[in-house]
């Protein structure tokens, strides 16, 4: 199973390395479209090869997504503390009152009973 993962890894990485080989062709990149350009009075651009911005694409995706999920899980996350922190509580209190209610017992049938 590790030779399929690392096939699939080099796989990847050699369509990686073509995709950038056969866009090196450079793009001028803008910040701010020319309709807004005369209005700022600022018109930065970039020479950039093509492969940069379309792996630069790729990467702002992934980590918009990930954010994205990051904040839609959050009540999730808030949902099962809650409910580990009620298991807990829960739990003490059956310990608790095993520990009543083996009081001023003999204390081999108490573990014995606790265990089962």
């Amino acid at each position: 199973m590790r030779y399929v993962r690392y096939a699939s890894i080099a796989i990847f990485a050699v369509a990686l390395i073509l995709v950038a080989l056969a866009n090196r062709g450079l793009v001028a990149v803008k910040l701010v479209p020319d309709e807004l350009a005369g209005l700022a009075a600022l018109n930065p651009s970039h020479e950039v090869p093509l492969f940069v911005v379309i792996y630069g694409g790729i990467v702002a995706g992934l980590v918009i997504g990930f954010i994205w999920e990051w904040i839609r899980e959050h009540g999730e996350r808030v949902a099962a503390a809650r409910q580990a922190r009620e298991l807990s509580a829960l739990r003490a209190e059956v310990r608790r009152l095993k520990g009543e209610k083996h009081e001023g017992k003999d204390e081999v049938l108490a573990l014995l009973d606790e265990a089962s």
